[in-house]
């Protein structure tokens, strides 16, 4: 009777992870809640679906504003101007929709958990790499189509099974997890190896992408936790319930400005370091990690989540991860093309000089004065 007993409770947890299955693939079948699009789970993720749209949005019209931007760059290379970049209209047009774009990041993460609206940041890579094939003419490349696609399933994976929770943030519940004891010791193991790295950094000198990257996703954790919080209360205060009068609120906001000024100078060191096709898709790992250990220990989203669930969303992340690298795969290599003629490269001949553009014109540097040239073939011939 006992061993019935015990397989029928075991029958229930598995129906149980069915039915929770069914409810996140299942699409316009009867019944309420039946379903990740279903009526009933629309109405309970509302507000998160929102943020979800802003994010995505954003993301989109960051894409827009790099392709605009980098085409600005190009147009004033091929047409010879000495203009500096932001005195260029199609410049600016691209900063004020990247500045739009990340309002609408800013927005989303006060609507919905950090886990979920941080890994779609590869809505803004997988666009930039379509709309440069359409608008800058670069080549289709079958790893792009690949890395799009899997992105986009990450995509889906991650809304589907992300924590399903309803956070009402307000300044007193911000204090609340601020002091808790889990942040305070995640707040000292990150300052201990934010030290470390940064003695390695500065004392030693070594500028390995790693430890540089690392030193820039501690920094992003801290301004995930900062912008959810600031971003909430000004959404709370919008609606009539005023939160900008506590303390906390520009706490936040201090610690949300100090580390994005710190978070752009680190990267900004990395840019210099190494190419761009290494760096994007190692920050967007890095970035998005912290993001995720940082939503879970101070605002606990993971917080009575089933197995099923946590181990979908992280099938999701990878499937992110793994798309971004394929669409920036060797995508710098392919268009940058060796911007000197190099003598040295003649079979049989001895290298002369190097021939590269001036910096300040279309033209190319002076050719090697001839009459060293025939002085040193007639020293040549003397010496034979």
């Amino acid at each position: 009777m006992e061993s019935l007993q015990s397989r029928g409770s075991g029958d229930m947890g598995f129906s149980e992870t069915l039915d929770e299955l069914e409810w996140n693939f299942t699409y316009g079948a009867q019944g309420e809640g039946n379903g990740s699009l279903s009526g009933f789970w629309y109405n309970r993720n509302q507000t998160h679906l929102f943020g979800v749209l802003l994010a995505v949005t954003g993301n989109l019209i960051i894409s827009i504003s790099l392709n605009i931007q980098k085409y600005s760059h190009l147009k004033s290379a091929h047409q010879g101007s000495q203009k500096p970049y932001f005195q260029s209209i199609l410049w600016w047009c691209g900063s004020l929709l990247m500045a739009i774009g990340e309002m609408g990041n800013f927005a989303a993460y006060g609507l919905a958990p950090i886990t979920l609206i941080a890994p779609l940041g590869c809505v803004s890579i997988s666009g930039s790499a379509i709309m440069s094939v359409i608008f800058l003419k670069e080549n289709l490349r079958s790893s792009d189509l690949l890395g799009v696609t899997l992105a986009s399933a990450g995509t889906y994976l991650l809304v589907a099974f992300a924590p399903d929770i309803s956070q009402n943030i307000t300044a007193i519940k911000v204090q609340y997890y601020l002091v808790g004891w889990q942040f305070l010791a995640y707040v000292i193991l990150e300052i201990l190896i934010f030290c470390i790295l940064l003695y390695f950094y500065k004392r030693k000198d070594m500028k390995h992408i790693v430890i540089l990257l690392t030193l820039v996703a501690l920094l992003a954790s801290m301004t995930v936790i900062s912008v959810k919080a600031v971003s909430r209360m000004i959404i709370l205060s919008v609606k009539g319930k005023m939160q900008l009068t506590y303390p906390i609120f520009y706490i936040m906001f201090i610690i949300m400005m100090a580390s994005c000024i710190f978070q752009v100078k680190f990267l900004n060191q990395v840019m210099k370091l190494y190419n761009t096709t290494t760096v994007i898709p190692l920050n967007y790992m890095f970035f998005t990690t912290s993001a995720i250990i940082a939503g879970i220990i101070f605002y606990q989203e993971f917080l009575g989540a089933a197995l099923l669930s946590a181990f979908m969303y992280l099938f999701g992340c990878f499937l992110s991860f793994f798309g971004v690298v394929l669409v920036t795969r060797n995508r710098e290599k392919e268009h940058l093309q060796q911007s000197y003629i190099d003598f040295g490269q003649i079979p049989g001949k001895q290298t002369l000089d190097k021939i590269q553009p001036e910096a300040n014109g279309q033209t190319y540097g002076t050719l090697p004065d001839e009459s060293n040239s025939t002085t040193s073939s007639g020293r040549e011939k003397k010496d034979i």
